[in-house]
């Protein structure tokens, strides 16, 4: 099985992408391919705009990203949380690919595509007020976002110098996320 991985902030330093790597590790310990995207490959891409669409079709970012999903039998996103909703990147990334082309239908990177969210905030509520928001837009274009999420709270001091979480209890909650997706990928795809 494979699954994708990419975080909704370009920040070098990014807590977002420093859980999302610690989800990494809990599916490549369980011997699932991860595929991720980096940030900067989702800078590069253009912001959504129908006129650019229309003009020259999808850009070659936005296919290659569309194909990295198709790819996917589940995705885990790591959702930053500004004013209290979704990061300009990641609702860039979801508008991306779910255009329509040639290739590959508007619905077919997100529907029956088990994902699941996770978000890290330097704030008590660890971005949780964002994940309300994400999962109600991939829900939206039939995407099976699992039940179980996970928010970490208090990021700036949640990892020791080589990236792991300091408290085992946030590891467990990012485990049970990752058992959640792992079932639904098998529950949808009959895979693993």
């Amino acid at each position: 099985m494979k699954v994708l991985c990419l975080s909704g902030s370009a920040r070098a330093a990014s807590f977002n992408t420093a859980l999302l790597e610690v989800a990494a590790a809990e599916l490549a310990a369980r011997d699932i391919d991860v595929m991720r995207i980096a940030p900067s490959d989702l800078r590069a891409l253009p912001l959504m705009d129908q006129d650019l669409e229309s003009a020259s079709g999808l850009p070659e970012q936005a296919r290659a990203l569309k194909a990295s999903f198709h790819a996917a039998d589940g995705i885990v996103w790591a959702c930053p949380e500004y004013n209290g909703s979704v990061t300009p990147l990641l609702k860039n990334v979801i508008d991306w690919v779910s255009r329509p082309d040639d290739a590959l239908p508007a619905p077919a990177c997100f529907q029956r595509r088990p994902m699941a969210l996770l978000a890290a905030s330097p704030g008590g509520l660890g971005g949780l007020r964002g994940l309300r928001h994400v999962r109600e837009i991939l829900g939206n274009l039939s995407a099976m976002v699992v039940p179980r999420q996970f928010a970490l709270a208090k990021a700036g001091d949640a990892f020791d110098a080589q990236g792991a979480l300091r408290d085992s209890k946030n590891q467990e909650a990012v485990a049970g996320v990752m058992d959640d997706l792992l079932f639904w990928m098998q529950a949808i795809h009959g895979k693993g």
